[in-house]
Order: structure tokens, then sequence, then C-alpha cells
């Protein structure tokens, strides 16, 4: 008979949900997207997280959750999170969502709640376009509009660094110091555009946020790669076309540039091949299919 020990030994791993990862300088972006079916990412060095569509068992431990839009495939695991990081001891999660969404949730939370017998703490925090949430001294949130067929946003983490000013270089450490614990203000915050995610959108979101094509890594959707699909039912349904990445590809300033959510429709294989034969360059090797 076995021991207690060794029955321990021999239950198999827990099976998690997929989960590719990609190391981008001191970026590293985990996730997966697949439309109409599941949509989760985690970025650990920001700790925070895009979308609950579904939660990898690895991703209890990330904190804060922007939420883009309340379709399921989005937020379907929203309530086990909160759930599981209670049963865990953990602290209450922060949820970011547009503000349109927030009662919708918290009545979900509720519902959840009762069937389960135990209470969902988490911090619900409605989102408007501009509004920011600063996580740390370094780093602030900022949500964008972005166009579906639901309240949506999307979200662009900024870097914050304190700059000399520029009238005070050349001044002597010293006298530096001496100015600012006089009260002088010897430095201005500098803002570097660090992660955009679009959540589900139009690729208008672009255009009216021209800042999110600088920052240093973009992750899109691009639902759609077939020809065959009409451009017009996607922008009814409020989604982007490869089309939609070659009429842009000039104005795309980013190192890296992740499009994720393809249709259901897509084998993997087809989506790589109809994106390389109308991008054979992979937009100077800048863009990553995430399949």
């Amino acid at each position: 008979m076995l021991t207690e020990h060794e029955e321990n030994l021999a239950v198999p791993p827990l099976e998690d949900l997929p989960v590719r990862r990609l190391k981008h300088r001191a970026i590293t972006i985990e996730g997966y997207s697949r439309a109409a079916f599941q949509t989760y990412w985690r970025i650990p060095e920001f700790r925070l997280g895009f979308d609950l569509g579904n939660q990898p068992w690895r991703f209890m431990g990330t904190p804060n959750w922007f939420i883009s839009h309340g379709h399921i495939d989005h937020i379907a695991a929203l309530p086990a999170y909160v759930a599981r990081r209670r049963m865990m001891k953990m602290e209450p999660p922060a949820l970011y969502m547009p503000e349109e969404i927030v009662e919708g949730v918290q009545r979900l939370l509720h519902a959840v709640s009762r069937l389960d017998r135990g209470r969902l703490p988490c911090r619900l925090e409605g989102m408007t376009p501009g509004k920011e949430v600063a996580l740390s001294r370094e780093l602030v949130v900022q949500a964008v509009a972005t166009y579906h067929t639901v309240p949506s946003l999307g979200y662009l983490v900024w870097e914050r660094r304190k700059k000399l000013r520029e009238e005070l270089a050349g001044l002597p450490e010293a006298k530096i110091r001496e100015l600012a614990l006089s009260g002088v203000a010897v430095s201005r915050e500098v803002r570097i555009p660090r992660l955009a995610y679009l959540g589900d959108s139009r690729i208008d979101v672009l255009d009216a946020n021209p800042e999110l094509y600088e920052a240093e890594v973009l992750i899109t959707e691009l639902t759609f790669v077939a020809p065959k699909h009409r451009k017009e039912k996607i922008y009814k349904f409020g989604h982007v076309h490869i089309d939609d990445l070659i009429e842009r590809r000039e104005r795309f300033r980013n190192a890296l540039i992740v499009a994720s959510h393809f249709s259901i429709r897509y084998h993997p294989e087809q989506v790589e091949r109809l994106v390389r034969k109308r991008l054979p360059d992979m937009l100077d090797g800048r863009l990553h299919l995430w399949l």
C-alpha cells in the first residue's frame, strides 16, 4: 500500500490551460487568444493582466487585471479567478473595466457568490477613455477608447521617469541638491509608452490614438486574414482585417507587434500562410503571430 506521501507524488501535475510565451527585451508576454473562444494575457514584470476569458493557474498571483469588454470569451473566468484568490488566502484583486459594465459584473459576482456560498472579494473600478491608474511610481495604465459592438476599452502602459530640467543641465550636483532642498522642482516627468493592448476593436483605435503606434510592444487583434471576408462586415462587428495592417505599415513604430485573436474558422497553418503571403517581410520582422 502506498503511503500518503507516495500517493501525493503519484498524482499527475495540474493540467493547465494553453499559454504562449514571448520574451521581448525586459517585457515577457504570456497568454492565449482565439476569437469567440478565450482570451487572457499577462505581463509578469508589470504585475498586470488583460482579460479573463479563462485563467491559467499560473496567473493566480497577478493582482491587477484590465478588462477590455464584457463579451464572454474575455470575462468568463473572472468569478473563478476571484474565488480562487480567496481560496488561496491571497489579497483581493483589482479589476479595471469599462464603467458601463461594472454594474453587470457586480451582479454576476453576486449571483456566483450565492451559488458558491462564498464571498468573492475584489475591487472593481470603472474606467473611461483617458483615465489613468498608477500601479507604481514607475508604471501608469491609461484607458483608450476602442470601437467594438459593446462598450470597450484598450489600455496603454506608460513608464514614468524623472529627468533633470533642461535649464539646470550643467549645474554642479551640489547646487542642484540645494535647489531641490529649497523646494525648487529640479526634474520633470518623462513618459515612455511601453505596451499597448487593444482588446477587440476596429483599426480606427490606432488612428485616433497615434501614441499607440509608438508603444514598444503593441498587442492587437487580427481576427480576419482571408481576402474573401468582406471588410464592411468585419468593421460592423468591430474587428481588424489584415488589409488594415498593410494600409498602415509605414505608421507602425512599434518594436514588436503581436497579432492575435484569429477567427476559429482558420487553422493556425492557414493563418501563417495567408499572412506571410500578404506580408512576406512580416513588417520588417516585427510582426509576431500568436498561434
